[in-house]
């Protein structure tokens, strides 16, 4: 078991270095100056030496490299150009609003997909099972802005009940922000719950086909005991997986979705940095991002070791 850890660890290292590379290669490898471009077309040749010599891009390209290095492993991503604060604090001011989206979103698309699939599994080749799988297709094809604007058009603009946009104001209580993220995490919840539907189908039908579940069934072993002491927890390797890659996802692509909700999140701050051209900014988000998932994936191996304790052996 050891041994195990110890690899996902080396790997999590080796993955964030590759990324923390691919991050550096992308700016330096951009058309023009890097300088000029973040300062825009009417910025003088002073203030572009200037920005040059702030962000090192003077050094050769090696000592430009090994720095970046060294700043990232120190925790320091930078500065932004426009909002004039640090990367690690602008990315802390936007990571609630996010974080509280990608867990909704994620408990609603659980909470869909997971009893949906064990029944579509238990049902297999019924018109039940035929409805769960053309309605995940269905969901897994919907656009999220296009929903998002369904649910604000209904459930905000015609019902009322809740906010159209935004986070609530600098005094809004936490009931009142979390309120406006309702909307925007039922959206994304449906959508992500059509892949988990799929794979915890797949994976029950699997398991169900298996000599232990006839066997448990010729014992007169109950239907709900079947489902979920013999077969759910043998089939909960792949759901794992793709849970954690779902959450994953949710959190570098909820940019859409805070978007048309006017959530003050990480995706939508992103999105400025990227039309502002602050590419500090573009920088940490990415490393964040990436660095959040590798995270994820690892939690997820770790949750190997408690639901299938062949993986410790």
């Amino acid at each position: 078991m050891v041994g195990y850890v110890l690899n996902r660890l080396i790997g999590m290292i080796i993955v964030m270095f590759i990324v923390a590379t691919v991050v550096f290669v992308i700016v330096r490898v951009t058309p023009g100056d890097p300088a000029a471009v973040m300062l825009g077309p009417d910025a003088t040749a002073a203030d572009i030496a200037a920005l040059r010599e702030q962000l090192g891009l003077n050094r050769p390209m090696l000592i430009q490299y090994v720095a970046f290095l060294e700043q990232v492993a120190r925790g320091d991503l930078g500065r932004s150009i426009f909002l004039d604060q640090t990367v690690l604090s602008a990315l802390a001011q936007r990571a609630e609003p996010t974080f509280f989206l990608t867990v909704f979103a994620m408990l609603i698309a659980c909470a869909i997909a997971l009893p949906v699939g064990i029944m579509a599994a238990w049902k297999r080749g019924t018109w039940t099972d035929q409805l769960v799988t053309a309605v995940a297709m269905l969901s897994a094809s919907i656009p999220s802005f296009w929903l998002g604007l369904l649910f604000i058009q209904f459930f905000s603009v015609r019902m009322g009940w809740f906010p159209t946009s935004g986070y609530g104001g600098p005094g809004e209580s936490f009931a009142g922000r979390m309120q406006h993220l309702v909307l925007p995490a039922v959206t994304l919840g449906i959508i992500s719950s059509a892949l988990i539907t799929r794979f915890t189908r797949t994976s029950m039908i699997e398991v169900l086909s298996s000599d232990y579940i006839r066997t448990a069934r010729a014992k007169g072993v109950g239907h709900m005991k079947v489902l979920l002491q013999h077969a759910l927890k043998n089939a909960l390797i792949p759901i794992l997986t793709v849970i954690g890659l779902t959450a994953a996802v949710l959190i570098s692509g909820a940019v859409v979705t805070e978007t048309v909700f006017g959530l003050p999140g990480v995706g939508n701050l992103v999105v400025s940095a990227v039309l502002r051209r602050d590419y500090p900014v573009i920088q940490g988000a990415l490393l964040i991002v990436a660095g959040l998932y590798v995270l994820l994936n690892f939690i997820i191996d770790m949750l190997y070791l408690v639901v299938d304790p062949r993986v410790r052996f």
